[in-house]
């Protein structure tokens, strides 16, 4: 991309953290110290606030996000209203002796007391070890990493591909192996917490019901937060993420819950759990402060001259599913279905669908990497009566998926892999402008990461959509894990790394299968 374009995307990023100043407070105004802090000063913690540990994401060549919350326990029940100051600070060696720079937060309540601080002004490309203080409290220390230089030139671009975590079914082995990986970036691409419980697959429990209220959104997202594996796999890397339905509520779309639930009210309860989202993760943005439901999640990083990477929000802008139950909202699966013909459908909204192909279109890195939430090559099934679609998915959108795939081949776009998650099950296939059609020139790649715990799909019901879709190189569902990628210049390798279903606690990881995709070939390749 030339410098102009590149101007105007910063101007642009910079203009909307300002206008989000109001939740972007204790990143944008945190207080650069120079020398010694006075971080001991402050509260004398009775029990340890950083309980939650620490998180690191969205790296730009001079900064990353650095994440905590402080956890306040009834026994320091007095400061849960006060306001209360956080210094974080950043070394350039693991045995913190190279002190880089300090910043000094304010928390409150009305954050849940999260931290976000914007660690700008460091170098490209660099390791950095990072932890907070809090009067007589210290946190674990963090390992982040910045981006390479735009223009650099970068060898490879190591990514731990990983999604649809159900604290219930399974424990969190893949993080344990993801923790312990020479990665560079982990990739999130949804279901980071579960809204949903079922008894037959319960390993461990959630604590509370079904979260509908900010604070319950809150008491979920901390449940979670408080596993060892995954407070590990946040603590070494830094994490890319985007989000799909089970931060809110299964199979919404844009303004419509399953149940109907009327716009204004479920807009509500999205705009809760947005703000709950944003104060768990290392996040630049969070909720529009004219317009709390609506928070920018979609984004795009470069990593040198090798590879850009896009994180695509396949659930804020969506049209509701097409040819809906009327007693039951949200995706089932249909034949003969009209309004899947209809070309102004959207799986991405009209704004952000334009965004993206513009992007994709002038990328000039080696390698255009776009992580969604589920899976775009199709899954339908072959009946006497027809082929099905599953209308919470891509085969639910085909236009938008014809078109998106469409640009690629108009535009002459080469390396463009797709990374997805949702359907919790391992996927290698080939992305066509007609999907299935053979006479349809192969134009992109895609790679599906099973689920980090929760259940996957019958053995049957997958034998039946392997057989009616030639695209599909590879389809497990009975393993849980995540997916290791490695970007070079000349080709793109995958291990689909995996244990069995459940996911126990003394589970161990083997490579399922592997896959290649070579520079200037569409498609995938088994390796």
């Amino acid at each position: 991309m030339n410098r102009s374009l590149l101007t105007r995307r910063d101007v642009h990023r910079r203009a909307m953290a300002l206008a989000l100043m109001p939740w972007l407070g204790a990143a944008a105004q945190a207080q650069a110290l120079s020398g010694s802090a006075t971080a001991a000063q402050g509260p004398r913690w009775q029990v340890d606030p950083f309980s939650l540990g620490v998180a690191s994401g969205q790296p730009q060549p001079g900064s990353v996000v650095l994440w905590t919350r402080l956890r306040i326990t009834e026994a320091d029940a007095a400061l849960k209203a006060q306001t209360i100051s956080v210094v974080c600070e950043v070394f350039a060696d693991a045995a913190l002796r190279q002190p880089v720079r300090q910043w000094r937060v304010q928390t409150d309540a009305t954050r849940a007391h999260s931290v976000h601080v914007l660690a700008q002004g460091l170098q490209p490309g660099r390791h950095y070890w990072y932890r907070f203080v809090c009067g007589n409290a210290t946190s674990p220390v963090g390992h982040a990493r910045t981006s390479p230089g735009l223009n650099d030139a970068v060898d490879r671009l190591r990514i731990a591909l990983a999604s649809c975590q159900h604290y219930e079914q399974g424990f969190y082995v893949a993080h344990r192996e993801m923790a312990q990986r020479d990665l560079d970036l982990v990739l999130f691409v949804g279901d980071y917490i579960y809204e949903s419980s079922n008894p037959r697959y319960m390993l461990r429990k959630h604590q509370g019901g079904v979260p509908r209220q900010l604070d319950e959104y809150r008491e979920r997202h901390a449940q979670y937060k408080t596993d060892a594996d995954l407070q590990a796999c946040h603590a070494a890397h830094s994490w890319v993420m985007t989000w799909d339905d089970h931060e809110v509520v299964n199979d919404y779309a844009n303004d419509l819950d399953r149940n109907y639930t009327d716009p204004q009210v479920f807009l509500r309860r999205r705009a809760a759990a947005y703000q709950a989202y944003f104060e768990h993760m290392p996040l630049r943005l969070g909720p529009d402060p004219a317009n709390t439901s609506q928070m920018r999640i979609h984004d795009r990083m470069a990593w040198g001259r090798l590879a850009d990477l896009w994180t695509l929000d396949c659930r804020q802008y969506r049209d509701h599913q097409a040819c809906p139950d009327p007693n039951r909202g949200g995706g089932r699966v249909v034949m003969g279905c009209e309004a899947l013909a209809d070309p102004s459908r959207t799986m991405l909204g009209t704004a952000q669908e334009q965004w993206f192909t513009e992007g994709l279109s002038s990328s000039t890195k080696r390698w255009k990497l776009v992580a969604q939430s589920t899976q775009m090559s199709s899954s339908g099934v072959n009946t006497p009566l027809g082929r099905s679609a599953f209308t919470d998915g891509w085969d639910g959108y085909p236009q938008a998926r014809a078109r998106l795939l469409n640009n690629v081949a108009q535009a002459r776009v080469q390396n463009v892999l797709m990374l997805g998650g949702d359907v919790h099950m391992n996927v290698a296939a080939q992305l066509r402008v007609q999907a299935g059609d053979e006479r349809s020139p192969v134009v992109a790649s895609e790679l599906v990461s099973t689920s980090i715990t929760s259940r996957g799909l019958g053995e049957k019901l997958l034998a039946q959509i392997r057989d009616s879709n030639p695209d599909i190189l590879h389809a497990r569902s009975d393993e849980r894990g995540y997916t290791l990628i490695d970007v070079k210049h000349e080709g793109v390798s995958a291990q689909f790394r995996t244990t069995t279903n459940p996911a126990q606690a003394d589970g161990v990881l083997k490579t399922q299968a592997r896959f290649q995709v070579q520079s200037g070939v569409a498609g995938i390749l088994p390796n």
